[in-house]
């Protein structure tokens, strides 16, 4: 069983330059209401709708509070050692999926099947909608960069 790990430095910047920061609220590309950095509802409080708006600080507040459910959740489902840039780019990947739907992944099961290369291409899998596709392989290409990447 792998031990605790957390987002890195590295991990935290490319991720929330994947999602963007923005202090308005918006619908994304399904149409899910969304502010700060990728917050939606499903993340918990505070609920996002239209003309809803938040500092650039509290943008950056709630990134840090929601994304403990998605650190935590990798933590949870991955039952292997694996590299700060794997964390990271898994860490990511449960950002933007769910919870729910990153346990599930072929990512999470060919990892602990000792499948590094077949969990890199299973990020690929998770392209819909189709706009996706280039933050997925950016989060494949980070899976996959050597060395550990900039811890905490």
């Amino acid at each position: 069983m792998q031990k605790a790990m957390d987002s890195g430095q590295d991990g935290l910047i490319a991720l929330a330059g994947r999602e963007g920061i923005r202090t308005l609220a918006y619908k994304d590309s399904v149409g899910v209401w969304t502010i700060g950095v990728g917050h939606a509802a499903a993340a918990g409080l505070p609920h996002p709708c239209a003309g809803m708006e938040i500092s650039p600080q509290a943008a950056l507040d709630l990134f840090k509070t929601d994304l403990r459910q998605y650190v935590g959740e990798v933590n949870r489902a991955v039952k292997v050692d694996c590299t700060q840039n794997q964390f990271d780019a898994m860490v990511s990947l449960c950002f933007n999926i769910g919870v729910g739907g990153f346990a599930g992944s072929s990512v999470v099961r060919d990892l602990n099947e000792g499948d590094v290369d077949r969990a890199a291409q299973a990020f690929l899998l998770w392209d819909h909608p189709e706009e996706l596709l280039g933050r997925r392989r950016a989060e494949a290409a980070q899976f996959l960069r050597k060395g550990n990447g900039a811890p905490l």
